[in-house]
C-alpha cells in the first residue's frame, strides 16, 4: 500500500499574501479603509448635505458630516503620506492621491488606481 503524501511546514511566514510585500501590507489596508471612508463622507456631504442646505435651508446634515469629513480627510492625508514614504513614491504622485480625495468618485478611482499599482511595483 502507498502511504499518503505530507505536507511540510516551511515556517515562512512572511511570504507575501497577495503580492503586497509585508512593509507595504498594513500601510495599504490603513489608506483602503480611509479612502472609502472620506469618499463616502464627501459623497453624502455633497449629494446630500449641500442640497440640504440650499435648497431646503437645513444645515444639520452639513455641519456634522462636514466636521467629521474634514477630521477624516487630515487622518487621509496622514496615511497617503505613510504609504508613499514606505512604497518610495515621489511627490507628484503624493499630491495626486491627496488632490483625489477632495474630488467627489475620484477617491474611489484613485484607491483602485493606488492599490494596483502599488502591488505592481512591488
Amino acid at each position: 500500500m502507498v502511504e499518503p503524501a505530507t505536507t511540510v511546514d516551511t515556517g515562512d511566514t512572511d511570504a507575501p499574501k497577495s503580492g503586497v510585500p509585508p512593509r507595504l501590507r498594513g500601510a495599504l489596508l490603513r489608506y483602503r479603509i480611509m479612502a472609502y471612508i472620506v469618499g463616502v463622507g464627501l459623497i453624502v456631504l455633497t449629494c446630500i448635505g449641500l442640497p440640504l442646505k440650499y435648497l431646503a435651508g437645513n444645515d444639520s446634515v452639513t455641519s456634522v458630516v462636514g466636521f467629521m469629513h474634514g477630521m477624516l480627510y487630515i487622518v487621509y492625508v496622514l496615511l497617503v503620506f505613510d504609504l508613499a514614504r514606505r512604497a518610495h513614491w515621489r511627490l507628484l504622485r503624493t499630491a495626486g492621491v491627496v488632490l483625489a480625495g477632495t474630488i467627489p468618485f475620484l477617491g474611489f478611482v484613485a484607491e483602485r488606481w493606488v492599490t494596483h499599482r502599488t502591488i505592481e511595483e512591488q
